[in-house]
């Protein structure tokens, strides 16, 4: 790890960046260049004074975690990515299509829809970032680890990953899922990490082996939604995706129908994410 390289490395990149292009204010009363140590402290959900301690070279070591949120906040590239991990006194990421380094270009469209419910999955289905209307209508996706970290694995594996969609919708949830889990097998082959997870559920549901026996490819669930959640009751939802073709990621983005009860709902968790925010998943409390 170097130290000084690293402080620099963070100050420069934190004071070339414009507050508006992360939808932040420019306020009247901003002494410095860029974003605060603060907020991108709170991007990366890591605390200020942790931050500060990196930025003044009296920080520990950070975990390969901590360099991937301050490189997803601090909007780098992946040769600055890559380069933020080396001087952390890490190796870099592999580059490989469904890796966790999102675009730039599409963490830009993310920082516009700050309002909104709205965020990047992997390939395999890994939530990579967030705003903070997602985090509120689905709960916090990006805490988890190992094979966790998939949607797909959690819903065969992890009862409270149901909680999101109303039991009578479990069924056609669970159907799109394992046909998503079979494209990417497809794609990635036998000797991949998507394989790997596939293996895996098939070991340990029951529900999953006989769903990926009938060899179905058809998503049903990848348009509408219905979100149930635990304050605000079920919403009705359109998912609509932009993927990356280099990346394989897709930027989610969650809308309702203009004037509807759902459309109400949404606006009051982009409004007040924290107010309206789950209460039935423990990472929330964390935030």
């Amino acid at each position: 790890m170097d130290q000084g390289q690293l402080a620099d490395f963070l100050r420069s990149r934190r004071e070339a960046l414009v507050p508006a292009d992360l939808g932040l204010p420019a306020g009247q009363r901003r002494r410095t260049a860029g974003l605060r140590r603060e907020e991108v402290a709170a991007l990366a959900t890591i605390s200020t004074d942790y931050y500060t301690r990196m930025e003044q070279r009296r920080a520990p070591q950070p975990s390969t975690d901590v360099v991937a949120s301050l490189a997803r906040a601090l909007r780098l590239s992946t040769d600055e990515r890559d380069h933020l991990f080396r001087l952390a006194g890490h190796n870099a990421p592999a580059r490989s299509p469904g890796g966790e380094s999102v675009s730039p270009a599409t963490l830009r469209i993310l920082d516009r829809l700050q309002d909104t419910p709205a965020q990047v999955m992997s390939a395999l289905g890994e939530t990579l970032v967030q705003t903070p209307a997602a985090r509120a209508l689905l709960g916090d996706e990006t805490g988890y680890r190992g094979m966790a970290r998939s949607v797909v694995y959690r819903w065969f594996t992890d009862d409270a990953a149901r909680l999101v969609y109303p039991v009578e919708d479990h069924a056609v949830v669970g159907r799109s899922f394992v046909a998503g889990a079979r494209m990417a097998y497809a794609r990635d082959g036998a000797d991949s990490r998507s394989a790997e997870i596939v293996e895996e559920l098939r070991r340990r549901s029951a529900e999953f082996a006989e769903l990926w026996g009938r060899h179905d490819v058809d998503q049903p669930m990848e348009l509408h939604k219905r979100i149930c959640h635990p304050k605000l009751g079920v919403l009705e939802v359109q998912c609509q995706s932009l993927y990356d073709p280099l990346t394989l990621h897709a930027l989610l983005v969650f809308t309702a129908e203009p004037g509807s009860v759902s459309a109400a709902k949404l606006a009051a968790l982009g409004a007040d994410p924290a107010a309206h925010g789950r209460t039935d998943d423990p990472r929330i409390t964390a935030l």
